[in-house]
């Protein structure tokens, strides 16, 4: 990939007007109001574009684009596609209670519905999981940079990790600290527009590539056991039918029960609950609402953002599946540095394999000549000297000398793999390792010890938009420069979002709560500001840290997993809390600790292999329906005297739209249009 000086000028032009847009727009904050709810003043169009920026960040480019590169292909759209309806509900089931009460946080809703216990609980919660959310936004970004200069001229050039993610920490810190919430929706308006336009230049010419190919292209044949084929195409047939012939299966929105992922079932209730607190109880998300200048504003803003959640999965989800037809073969070369650490601590837990072997230092030739089915384990004594070996063949897996001493397995350690393709591509190693967790799992059992996992990918999926981004767009033409600012202006929009928003919690929830009550305006700010350096840092140095295959090789998956640990609670009690107006305090208490044990003890038990191990949309619907449970029981038996009443606290204008009523019910037709389409009575039979 060429980054010329064409490709420099848009990429630097870019970010400054970004930066200094936001900057600009929001040089006048004096009280808390302005700098973390922009005064509340804002418009529809404005409140629309930031919903989408901050939405859509390197988790969705780079971890849905990744996602529809495996076997899930575009059922990973259902997270677009039903947030648009859940969008419809947000603007007029929620919000208008929301800005009644006049609250800052989501976490302060809470106080004002239960109790100051219930808004603590939430507070400290929300900031934990944030403090991943911030690693795992800023990582995918940074993935992505790493990924595409290791393209970039004839050698390519080494970018780490930990360098990409300070870059990018920096840029969403500056304008963050200096205007608050006004720059970041005025700098989103730049980004988002960007976001949609880059993923449809994106989407255009993987299109063309994939008409254009004449080499076999890869395929998913069974999504149920990963299975991959190979076909060729002649000059006659076009880009779309090829697409068509070579991913109907992965065009189906409703994937099998036993899905790992994403199983049809959690479209029944798992996956609303992700989507309901994501976009109707989530801070980063809906302090920009908070915002609005009136209830109406509010309202518009939210269904401009449903209406571009429809496009959305076309220019993402689309280029991620041709993704995996033209670069399968660079995805599970990528995959051998996630393989070498697992392969070699496999290596020591099952001495007498036969499908491992060491080498040191072997040569080119040595590689080259290497043939599939036996796994090299190629050490060196020097990272440079390892280099050539990287992305050579994906049966040869590189490893410092260092790294290879230290690879140290675990007592009754299992080996499983991360993707449903592993078995398929590497079957001779796949049926060796299956007798091998056999007879350690009935070794475990009788020890009366649980088992450890570690974990084997197939391809590096999450190297999609990577591969896209340098190896389909017209090369010195700027494109590049586009896209990638763009790329950045969707990492630091997000990024950006979250730091106003674990700032904010921090500030009123924590701080001006119960360490300095009476602060003045000017300290209240000050702090703000702070917090979100602070917060930066803690980005930047975890943010490495979630590259482990032993984490997840999904980095979408890491993000909607995490947050499961709070969000069917809040939005039980949230809910609960609405529409059983007698609900007394200790319910909601009790309702989001109930949630964090349900949860993670579910998780426990299948991560330590001692209850059954469900899938964590699942594992939500669970949680939500034990919470609610509780709730109501607890309502039964301690009621409130009298219902509680949402007094208004608020000089906002609260007269709905009906406007933006129809637009939601043209919304929601569409939507469901959709899944009848992407369907196996449509489409994918």
């Amino acid at each position: 990939m060429v980054f010329n000086f064409l490709d420099i000028a848009v990429f630097i032009v870019f970010v400054v007007a970004v930066v200094t847009t936001g900057l600009m727009k929001s040089r006048r904050e004096q009280t808390g109001e302005d700098y973390f709810l922009a005064g509340r003043g804002l418009r529809w169009w404005l409140i629309g574009f930031s919903l989408i920026a901050a939405n859509i960040s390197s988790e969705q480019f780079v971890g849905m684009s990744g996602n529809a590169a495996s076997h899930v292909g575009l059922a990973i759209a259902s997270y677009e596609w039903m947030a648009a309806i859940t969008l419809v509900v947000v603007a007029f089931a929620f919000l208008p209670y929301f800005l009644r009460a006049g609250i800052y946080t989501m976490p302060e809703f809470l106080e004002y519905r239960y109790n100051a216990t219930a808004r603590t609980i939430m507070a400290i919660a929300t900031l934990f999981i944030y403090m991943l959310l911030l690693a795992s936004v800023t990582y995918s970004g940074a993935l992505t940079i790493s990924t595409m200069a290791a393209k970039m001229g004839d050698q390519g050039y080494t970018v780490p990790i930990w360098t990409a993610s300070l870059v990018i920490g920096l840029i969403a810190m500056v304008y963050v600290t200096a205007g608050g919430l006004k720059a970041c929706a005025w700098a989103d308006l730049i980004q988002g527009s960007a976001l949609i336009v880059g993923g449809g230049v994106i989407m255009y010419f993987a299109f063309q590539k994939l008409g254009l190919a004449t080499e076999p292209l890869a395929f998913i044949q069974d999504v149920g056991t990963g299975a991959v084929g190979h076909k060729a195409f002649g000059p006659e047939t076009g880009a779309m039918d090829r697409f068509m012939e070579l991913n109907r299966v992965r065009m189906n929105m409703f994937l099998p029960s036993t899905d790992s992922v994403l199983p049809w079932t959690a479209l029944l209730l798992g996956l609303w609950i992700p989507n309901f607190y994501y976009w109707g109880l989530n801070q980063y998300i809906t302090q920009r609402t908070l915002g609005s200048e009136s209830l109406a504003q509010g309202q518009k803003g939210i269904m401009f953002a449903a209406a571009m959640k429809l496009v959305i999965p076309f220019v993402i989800v689309v280029p991620g599946i041709i993704a995996f037809n033209l670069f399968s073969g660079d995805m599970q070369n990528q995959a051998v540095v996630d393989n070498a650490s697992v392969i070699a601590k496999y290596l020591r837990a099952n001495p007498d394999t036969q499908q491992v072997e060491v080498t040191q230092a072997p040569t080119a030739e040595q590689i080259a000549a290497w043939p599939a089915g036996k796994f090299m384990l190629a050490v060196y004594p020097k990272d440079a000297s390892m280099r050539a070996a990287l992305a050579q063949n994906p049966y040869v897996l590189p490893l410092q000398q260092d790294a290879f001493d230290a690879a140290a397995v675990q007592p009754y350690t299992i080996f499983t793999p991360a993707d449903e393709a592993w078995e398929k591509v590497y079957p001779q190693l796949a049926a060796e390792v299956a007798g091998y967790n056999q007879k350690t799992m009935e070794a475990a059992r009788a020890a009366g010890v649980n088992v450890t996992t570690e974990k084997f990918i197939a391809y590096k999926y999450d190297t999609a938009l990577g591969h896209l981004l340098s190896s389909v767009l017209p090369q010195g033409s700027g494109l590049v420069g586009f896209v990638l600012a763009a790329l950045l202006g969707a990492v630091v929009s997000s990024l950006a979002a979250m730091l106003n928003a674990a700032s904010t919690i921090f500030t009123m929830d924590i701080y001006k709560k119960y360490i300095s009550p009476n602060a003045g305006q000017k300290t209240v700010v000050f702090l703000g500001r702070a917090s979100v350096l602070i917060f930066t840092v803690v980005a930047v140095l975890l943010a490495p840290q979630l590259g482990n295959p032993k984490i997840s090789n999904s980095i979408f998956t890491i993000i909607q997993e995490s947050q499961g640990l709070i969000s069917p609670g809040i939005l039980a009690v949230f809910v609960f809390g609405l529409l059983v107006r007698k609900a007394p305090p200790v319910a909601g208490v009790i309702g989001l600790l109930t949630n964090i044990v349900a949860y993670g003890g579910m998780y426990l038990a299948g991560r330590y292999r001692i209850g059954p191990e469900i899938q964590f949309l699942n594992r939500m619907a669970i949680c939500f329906g034990l919470c609610l449970a509780v709730m109501w029981i607890i309502t039964m038996v301690r009621p409130l005297p009298q219902p509680i009443e949402f007094k208004k606290q608020s000089n906002l204008n609260l007269a709905s739209s009906k406007g933006a009523l129809v637009a939601g019910v043209i919304i929601v037709i569409i939507t469901l249009a959709f899944y009848v389409i992407f369907s196996p009575i449509g489409i994918a039979k």
